[in-house]
């Protein structure tokens, strides 16, 4: 049985957590569907997020960079249960790129369409972290005395 831990910070296996919803490729509600879709990009499984990506605001292809995804935090939710149309999910995901350490700070729409969540869109924003707030790569220090220090991946 495989204990790998779920990417998207549940603190429950892959297979306890996101797996199941990839595989079956349905969500109970928007927090999930963000969840299972953040998991999909850390393992870059381009055909759940095309699958679980509304029809309206679908892209043609996804391509994936060096990007190193290294943690989400939710921050909040408006409707997105499981007897909703729609709803919002605000999060923070932090991830480097090309050396650099960035944080994305969006709020989703998702969609119930055919009884299925899918994502819609979202309004997002990449920052750099502060340098006195907590290093987004989850080792505990500031940022300035982990991945802001210089060698390291985001500095």
């Amino acid at each position: 049985m495989d204990m790998t831990l779920c990417p998207c910070g549940s603190g429950l296996t892959l297979q306890a957590c996101c797996g199941p919803v990839m595989d079956a490729e349905s969500a109970t509600t928007a927090e999930a569907l963000m969840r299972s879709r953040y998991t999909a990009f850390v393992l870059q499984r381009t055909d759940y997020l095309l699958h679980s990506w509304h029809p309206d605001s679908r892209p043609s292809r996804i391509r994936f960079d060096d990007t190193r995804w290294l943690g989400l935090s939710i921050i909040g939710t408006d409707r997105g249960q499981a007897g909703d149309i729609e709803g919002t999910v605000e999060f923070q995901v932090a991830f480097i790129c090309g050396g650099e350490c960035r944080v994305l700070h969006e709020i989703s729409r998702f969609e119930r369409l055919d009884n299925r969540w899918l994502y819609r869109d979202g309004d997002c924003r990449i920052d750099e972290p502060g340098r006195n707030a907590p290093c987004p790569c989850g080792s505990g220090r500031k940022f300035k005395r982990c991945c802001a220090l210089p060698g390291k991946p985001g500095g």
